[in-house]
This record gives C-alpha cells, sequence and structure tokens, in this order.
C-alpha cells in the first residue's frame, strides 16, 4: 500500500455520510456571492443593482494574474452590492442575487466531442480560467495559473487527489463514486493542457466503491491509473501525494512542478469537464453536511452564494447542543462565527459537533514526549517552533523551517498536554509573512 515517507497519524474517520448520495439543495430566495473566492487579487463587480443576469454571466472584472473571475449561479436580478460577512466573521463585498424562480437556470449547449479534442492547450487553459475554475481541495489556487507551467520546466505526471484524508468529509468520495466518467474527461482534459503524459489518480483504501469507480473509468486508458493509498493522514498533502505515488521529493520551499507534476483535486477536474465540455462555469460544488446530532446530514450540491443557515437548515437545523460549527474538515478547517454568512468555491464541508466535542481541553506543560515531532510528515519540531513563537524569536523559526508547515494540525492532535502548537506555528508564519 502507498503512502508518504514520514509521519501521519491516524485519527478517527467519522465519514457519517459516505453511503449519502449527492442531493441538490433547493433554490434559496437570495444568494449573496463573495467577490474573493480564490487566493490572490480579489476581483471588482461589473454588475449594478437593478442588472438582470443570466446562469453563467460572469459579474465581475479579474485585477491581476493570480486571481478567477465568479459567474451568476441563476437567472435573476442583481438587488444590491453590500458587504456580507465571511464564515470567520470578516466582512468582505459580495453581490446580492434574487433568483428568478420561474427560471433559473439555462445553459449553452454543450462542445462535442470532436469540438473539443480539435481544442490546443492554450485554449483549454483560457477556457479553465474564463470559466472560474480553483482548487477544490481547500486552498483555491487558480487552477489556469498552476497549469501556467514556467519555461524550462516540464510536467511528467497529473495528479489527482482523491485521497479525501480529512475525517468527516466525503465530499470527494461521492463524486468520484456518482461521476467517474466525467472526472476522468476532465483529467485527460488538464493533461492535455499541462502537457502530461501520465495522470494518477490517489485515493484511499477506506474508499472501495470509489476506487472500484475509478478504475472502471480508465480501463482502456493506458495513460491513466489508480494508486490505493494507505489510510493515514495528511495523504491528501500535495507533497505527501507526490511522493506516495511517483517516489519524487518536493525540495524544501519548493513547488510541485519543481518535481514535473502538477496535483489537482476530483473536484477540481470534475470542474474542468463542467468548464470545457458543458460551457458551465463554477457555480457550485459538492459540500459535506455533517455531525452527530444532524437529522439530515449528506453530500449537498450548492450554490455558490447560499447561505450556511439555509444549508444547514436543510440538513435538519442546528441540534440544540451545538458547540462549533467548522468550515471544511476538523483537522484543517476553521471554526465558524457567522452562520449568516454564504458558501464559497472553496466550503468542502460543514461539521456541526456537540458542546461536549467542541470544547478545548486544558492546556498543560510539554513533558518532552517528542509525539509532535513523530507524526510531523514534514520532519518539523512543534515544540520547539511553539517555544519560539512564545518569546517572538521569530527569524529563529524560519531558521528551523517553519515555513514548511503544512498546518495539518498533526502535531496539535497527538500532544498528550493539549498543547495549542499549530496556532503557534501559524503565528510564527503570519509575523514572518508581514517582514516580507
Amino acid at each position: 500500500m502507498k503512502t508518504f515517507r514520514r509521519g501521519g497519524i491516524h485519527p478517527p474517520k467519522n465519514k457519517l455520510t459516505n453511503d449519502c448520495q449527492i442531493t441538490e439543495l433547493p433554490l434559496p430566495g437570495e444568494l449573496r456571492v463573495m467577490l474573493a473566492q480564490c487566493i490572490g487579487a480579489p476581483p471588482r463587480p461589473t454588475v449594478k443593482p437593478g442588472d438582470r443576469v443570466a446562469c453563467g454571466d460572469r459579474i465581475v472584472e479579474v485585477t491581476a494574474f493570480v486571481s478567477a473571475p465568479v459567474h451568476s449561479p441563476v437567472n435573476g436580478i442583481v438587488k444590491k452590492l453590500e458587504p456580507t460577512r465571511t464564515p470567520q466573521g470578516i466582512w468582505q463585498d459580495s453581490i446580492v442575487i434574487e433568483p428568478d424562480k420561474e427560471n433559473p437556470i439555462s445553459y449553452p449547449e454543450p462542445r462535442t466531442k470532436e469540438e473539443t479534442d480539435a481544442l490546443s492547450p492554450k485554449e483549454i487553459v483560457e477556457i479553465i480560467g474564463d470559466m472560474g475554475v480553483v482548487g477544490l481541495g481547500g486552498a483555491t489556487f487558480p487552477t489556469r495559473v498552476k497549469l501556467s507551467v514556467p519555461e524550462g520546466k516540464s510536467v511528467d505526471y497529473l495528479l489527482i487527489n482523491g485521497a479525501e484524508c480529512e475525517p468527516c468529509l466525503t465530499c470527494d468520495n461521492a463524486l468520484m463514486k456518482e461521476h467517474p466518467e466525467e472526472i476522468v474527461e476532465g483529467t485527460l482534459l488538464l493533461m492535455r493542457a499541462a502537457g502530461a503524459e501520465k495522470g494518477i489518480f490517489g485515493i484511499e483504501e477506506n474508499k472501495p466503491d470509489a476506487i472500484k469507480a475509478m478504475k472502471a473509468a480508465v480501463a482502456g486508458k493506458p495513460q491513466l491509473r489508480v494508486v490505493t493509498l494507505k489510510k493515514k493522514y495528511p495523504q491528501g498533502g500535495e507533497k505527501q501525494l507526490i511522493f506516495a505515488t511517483t517516489g519524487r521529493i518536493v525540495p524544501a520551499g519548493g513547488l510541485p512542478i519543481a518535481t514535473g507534476c502538477i496535483v489537482d483535486n476530483v473536484a477540481t477536474a470534475y470542474a474542468v469537464y463542467q468548464a470545457v465540455r458543458l460551457r458551465r462555469p463554477l457555480t457550485d460544488r459538492v459540500v459535506t453536511v455533517t455531525g452527530p446530532g444532524l437529522s439530515n446530514p449528506g453530500n449537498f450540491l450548492v450554490k455558490n452564494g447560499t447561505s450556511l443557515n439555509d444549508i444547514l437548515t436543510f440538513a435538519g437545523g442546528l441540534p440544540d447542543d451545538t458547540g462549533k460549527i467548522i468550515a471544511g474538515g476538523p483537522m484543517m478547517g476553521r471554526a465558524i462565527s457567522a452562520t449568516d454568512s454564504s458558501a464559497t468555491k472553496g466550503l468542502s464541508g460543514l461539521v456541526v459537533l456537540p458542546h461536549d466535542e467542541a470544547l478545548r481541553k486544558p492546556e498543560g506543560p510539554c513533558i518532552r514526549c517528542a509525539r509532535c515531532v513523530g507524526v510531523c510528515p514534514m520532519g518539523l519540531e512543534p515544540y520547539l517552533l511553539m517555544l519560539q513563537a512564545d518569546v517572538k524569536r521569530w527569524d529563529d523559526m524560519a531558521q528551523r523551517g517553519v515555513m514548511n508547515c503544512l498546518e495539518c494540525g498533526s502535531c496539535t492532535y497527538i500532544c498528550p498536554s493539549n498543547r495549542p502548537l499549530l496556532d503557534m506555528i501559524k503565528l510564527g508564519k503570519q509575523e514572518l509573512r508581514k517582514k516580507k
């Protein structure tokens, strides 16, 4: 069984929605579409109150190379442009659209196979950029930028991350089971765009149905293969996935392209298929909504801009003992402070925790057990980095490689003294970025 070479943990998977099929969420009364939905510069709105928009219309102007456009997810009317809170409570510009419920969705005719096959790599990249496709594994890096291979570099492997090693989340698993052929077609398009000769799907062993579906989808395509990965967190990290599937090592401070690899998520590959073959911009995605107290958890197809309150209501509403809601998975996700926020391209899940599971345990002194060192997939010394952060020795943290931290949370998870190791490491990285 393939895996990465150093560290890692085995948290309980808690995949409560593993057998839930993808269900489309009902159309809400309004959509609050955030302008900034990727890593990079936020775009500018190109619509004003009173404008009528059609599903798929671009409603922003991109202002920088590292950015991505945003499109209307419905036919409707722009009601206003105003700030909306992000799930973490930060005010951000948004476009409020009232859907036309009599005629909510209309898409252009898909490209034929012949039309799709005739596209050049440059044209594929341009379409992916125009359709606003970003990385849907959590980072939301513009896919167009990732496919812009630097001069002097070449791509040997296009790796598709189907590990979904985060506990609780099952959105990628559901996609692979229900849309394997579309994911494969999107992968082949990504390979053409990047000039990659081989494509590899990395899927953890605890997803046998997804592995079976994807293996059937790649049958007869010798340039593609499915690699079964050991169940181990953070198996889905770019550097860990590259080593597990190809044996190549990303150099410290380097990017995957240094090893001749590009890594994309399965949901990104599916979005590329929709963008290129179906001419559909990225206006919705599958979101896992889960928690032990929810009456209707599941994997829901959610339109960009849908209120988190509407999503949670569809999942059965918040239980009385709710103590915390996490956007994303429990290891790398972030706690929500505002449920009146809206879904974005990067929202992979909502995890609702009861009060007794949400509280942090009292912090104790470091007992020098070195467990945090043993589980760190990057070979760092989290206990030392925390001590350096405590006394604001930011340059010392840099010398100890803190910027190589994946922020996977393995160190905090394993610490018997409940020390906030990752919190302090993040603080150090934040301070070092300010100095640049």
